[in-house]
């Protein structure tokens, strides 16, 4: 299918498709709480696809969270979003099921000292926590934090606007993971998945491309198996 796909997209653009495949990575997430202005969390999501953070946690306690499309500039298309929206205390929720997958979570706050954005190890996988652009991270997230980590600032304002501290702290750590001799890079299956998401996303009427491919590789004597079979979403 990937390689049916791929015909119908430019060069150039399959080209780049490999490119940005291969500084992707999972090692570092990203979780934004209860964010409520439309340009922040669009900004983030740019910030997230250009570093190459593949997956994006959205929590939504009281504030449903909405894209900006001009600040987004399409970014969202190559993300991973996964939304939690459901549960009584949406923010343990997201928490207890990043620790389930072997991720330190790290608040950001300019209130705790436990250390600088510079000083923290990427050495294990890290989930990056955002809160509300009013009142930062809940009590929730600060329970149950690992670490802490804030980004050092010498003028009189409190703290950097919360697009503003993403791509900071996204471009030391990532900087910092990239000189580094952890293996951060995805691994084929997941580039795989992804390309098959991104070819998808780039052709009109990728259903129906689809179905007719896998008609005439079942009247070929193919398996004729769905494209569902596949197992690839976007979103939780």
């Amino acid at each position: 299918m990937i390689e049916y796909l791929s015909g119908m997209v430019s060069e150039t653009r399959r080209a780049k498709f490999d490119e940005v495949l291969n500084y992707r990575t999972r090692h570092i997430t990203v979780v934004l709480e209860d964010l409520y202005q439309p340009h922040n969390a669009s900004a983030v999501l740019r910030s997230c696809d250009i570093f190459g953070i593949q997956d994006i946690h959205v929590v939504e306690n009281k504030n449903a969270y909405t894209v900006h499309r001009d600040i987004a500039l399409g970014s969202p298309k190559w993300l991973n979003i996964h939304k939690y929206r459901k549960k009584d205390n949406n923010s343990k929720y997201c928490i207890d099921q990043l620790k389930e997958k072997g991720y330190r979570i790290v608040a950001t706050s300019p209130r705790e000292k436990e250390c600088t954005i510079g000083e923290l190890s990427v050495d294990k996988p890290l989930a990056l926590v955002f809160g509300t652009e009013l009142t930062g991270i809940s009590d929730t997230v600060r329970e149950h934090a690992d670490e802490f980590i804030r980004i050092p600032m010498f003028g009189f304002t409190e703290s950097f606007n919360i697009s503003v501290s993403a791509a900071l702290c996204l471009y030391t750590l990532i900087t910092k993971l990239h000189k580094s001799d952890v293996n951060w890079h995805l691994n084929e299956r997941e580039k795989e998945v992804l390309l098959l998401i991104w070819l998808r996303n780039s052709i009109r009427k990728p259903d129906l491309i689809e179905k007719d491919f896998w008609e005439k590789r079942k009247m070929n004597g193919g398996d004729g198996r769905e494209s569902g079979d596949w197992g690839v979403s976007s979103t939780d």
